[in-house]
């Protein structure tokens, strides 16, 4: 019977504990939006993400030195 008056002040502190987190978590936004993250993984990522400012693209860097584009049926060989 005396181990009742430590459980039942114990439950009644994690209760209160567990209430308070449902409810920070609800208002900081937690479960605003549930589906998109899960989502992210399974769709299919076509396009690479832009460049960083300043950064030139992939495609200038390796053209930077050629100011016409070589014909591949010229039968010339890159240099």
């Amino acid at each position: 019977m005396s181990m009742l008056y430590v459980l039942i002040p114990l439950a009644l502190m994690l209760l209160a504990a567990a209430a308070w987190a449902l409810i920070w978590a609800i208002r900081t936004g937690q479960f605003d939006d549930l589906e998109s993250h899960g989502w992210s993984v399974v769709l299919d990522d076509d396009q690479r993400p832009p460049p960083e400012p300043g950064e030139p693209d992939s495609e200038d860097a390796t053209n930077a030195g050629d100011s016409v584009p070589k014909d591949p049926d010229s039968g010339e060989k890159p240099s």
